[in-house]
């Protein structure tokens, strides 16, 4: 049973949950609201600017023609498979240089340049080795999350309390009890802030090589439009890509709280 003061709190916090919820809505309506009456006045060129009114026949016609979702789908399924194969690639690796420490020192100058590195500059080479489809589609998300997620996973597995570590070993815990025992649950919340991170760079890879070799997903509609010069497409595209990201990120939102709330 909850205390009267608890209550109020908890009262309290969702409204401002739904004050903020509505603040935002309010935002963005507004602002589509001003852009609409900016085309409608001739304020703004439509041509260059497009608008809502522009944006919204658009995303109508590609779904009358069906290929809507198959666009949107391509591109969700690229980046499935990028992400899941980044996190658990990155997060076994990740453990490997933290077992290793001599293989951490001998790549970590290498992960360092590599994750520099303008990935899409290696576009070329990877059109050559893996053709041009899906997977240099995959393979380019892959260099993009790859590398951050090794990266921040070990991070995360070196920001273990010292004092936990060195109190398991000297109660005898061996390396493989101190990694599952210890490391790897306390590095829970970094590994699933690192599936954030990677939710959203598996999208910009598999986005960057949908530009060079797709004929189909989302950033062949927004290069499309860009090449026959039809913004509304463009921005349409832009427009379904922020929806494809937010869904997914709530989704890893959504597991995160499931899993920490059973752990807590």
């Amino acid at each position: 049973m909850y205390s009267l003061e608890h209550i109020k709190f908890l009262k309290k916090l969702k409204r401002e949950k739904l004050i903020v919820t509505i603040s935002q809505l309010a935002i963005f309506i507004f602002f589509l609201i001003i852009w609409q009456v900016l085309a409608d006045l001739n304020i703004i060129n439509t041509f260059i600017f497009s608008s809502p009114k522009k944006i919204f026949e658009t995303i109508v016609g590609l779904y009358k023609n069906k290929n809507l979702f198959s666009h949107i789908w391509v591109t969700v399924y690229e980046t499935i498979i990028s992400f899941s194969v980044a996190t658990i690639l990155g997060t076994f690796i990740a453990s490997l240089l933290w077992w290793r420490k001599r293989i951490q020192k001998i790549i970590e100058p290498y992960l360092t340049i590599l994750n520099s590195l303008p990935k899409v500059a290696l576009g070329p080479m990877i059109i050559i080795w893996f053709g041009a489809g899906i997977k240099s589609i995959i393979f380019m998300a892959l260099l993009i999350s790859l590398i951050i997620t090794i990266i921040n996973v070990y991070e995360g597995f070196n920001s273990v309390n010292a004092n936990k570590i060195k109190l398991m070993k000297s109660l005898g815990a061996s390396k493989y009890q101190l990694f599952f025992k210890l490391i790897l649950p306390n590095s829970l919340n970094t590994i699933i802030s690192a599936l954030k991170i990677n939710v959203s760079m598996s999208l910009i890879g598999v986005i960057m090589g949908e530009f060079l070799v797709s004929k189909k997903g989302i950033g062949y509609l927004i290069l499309y439009g860009s090449q026959v010069f039809n913004l509304s497409l463009v921005i349409s595209g832009i427009f379904i890509l922020c929806i494809v990201a937010a869904i997914m990120y709530y989704i890893v939102s959504f597991i995160e709280k499931r899993v920490l709330k059973k752990r807590y």
